[in-house]
């Protein structure tokens, strides 16, 4: 979720598009499951516009029951939502009740250098926080490091000047007051947004400018941060990284919410995510799913990581009101793009 200046409201038109069956990791050894999950990815391609225009819609996945059989999910503002068919083309509808999804950032001190990842973190040009997602490392580096999080923590939605410095805490868990002392690094790389939908009762959004990450890299050192968690998180992630899977157990640990764990709900989602200053639609994106709150205001940057493995899995930038339901872009991809705009082969810096 985004930084603490303000809760930013994220509409999210999940449209889970499982494009690879091999992804779905055990799930695959129930007998016919890639057939039904085929019809069921049809059926869901096919009404999803419609499933969309209706109100307090926000969102369609395919998922699984807990008796493994293949479902379409259709995610709502509220309970009593008419029109919403039972079944699909022969697959059954589950209707959930998810409120909004939302991009979020919140109150911590000023930690010892060098920080752990998973805390406070923002640029000094904003009274807003998020946190420190991981530290980065590329061949050559020497005591140069990266800290990971994201474009509307680090780069302010594309309005932050690269070279300008990087905080913490963020500004908000300083009352809004700059304190040179809390500068970490500066802005070395960010993913431009493309803001690129026009929403009024519903999303009409431009495919040719689709994203697919919102990540932003700042540069640091060694004696400035750390490479694992506070003592109560996973401590260090390792530095391979893996694909995200339906059903995978993950884990973060975010300024917020600290340590929280839950499991990816779907793969491959095409969402319409609200920043306030406009509206921006990413496509193959991670959604995690929890009993509890997973994410809250101030955890946009974290770190996906597998549980307990620690790989890490995605970049966390969104979630839904409760907190229950998230959004992570793939770090495969933040590593690609950051890498490229760097001029780094950038890793994550682990295990």
């Amino acid at each position: 979720m985004t930084r603490l200046r303000f809760r930013s409201t994220i509409v999210l038109a999940v449209v889970a598009l499982v494009a690879s069956l091999a992804a779905l990791g055990d799930a695959q050894s129930h007998p016919g499951l890639r057939e039904s999950l085929g019809t069921a990815i049809a059926a869901q391609e096919r009404h999803t516009d419609r499933l969309l225009a209706l109100p307090d819609v926000v969102g369609t996945a395919v998922g699984l029951r807990a008796d493994g059989q293949a479902v379409i999910k259709v995610y709502t503002r509220a309970a009593g939502i008419t029109r919403i068919p039972g079944s699909l083309q022969g697959v059954p509808v589950e209707v959930e009740v998810t409120g909004e999804f939302v991009a979020l950032s919140d109150t911590t001190s000023t930690l010892p250098r060098p920080v752990p990842i998973g805390v406070s973190t923002g640029n000094r040009g904003e009274c807003s926080a998020g946190t420190i997602g991981a530290r980065l490392i590329w061949t050559g580096a020497g005591t140069e490091r990266g800290a990971l999080s994201n474009n509307h923590v680090y780069a302010l939605g594309n309005t932050a000047q690269i070279g300008s410095e990087i905080v913490q805490p963020g500004l908000y868990d300083t009352g809004c007051a700059f304190d040179p002392n809390n500068v970490i690094g500066t802005l070395a790389a960010y993913e431009p947004i493309n803001f690129n939908c026009d929403c009024a009762a519903f999303c009409v959004c431009n495919s040719m400018l689709d994203n697919t990450i919102d990540a932003a890299m700042g540069l640091c050192s060694t004696d400035k941060l750390g490479n694992a968690t506070p003592s109560d998180g996973y401590g260090t992630p390792l530095s391979a990284p893996v694909s995200a899977s339906v059903g995978q157990p993950v884990q973060k640990y975010g300024r917020t919410s600290q340590l929280t764990k839950g499991k990816v709900d779907g793969i491959n989602a095409t969402v319409i995510v609200s920043y306030g200053s406009g509206y921006a639609r990413f496509k193959d994106q991670i959604v995690v799913k929890a009993r509890r709150p997973f994410i809250k205001p101030g955890d946009s940057g974290s770190l996906l990581v597998t549980d307990p493995s620690k790989n890490p899995v995605g970049l966390l930038f969104a979630g839904s009101s409760s907190g229950k339901m998230a959004i992570a872009n793939r770090i495969d991809f933040v590593l690609t793009g950051l890498s490229a705009l760097s001029g780094h082969a950038l890793s994550i810096d682990g295990e």
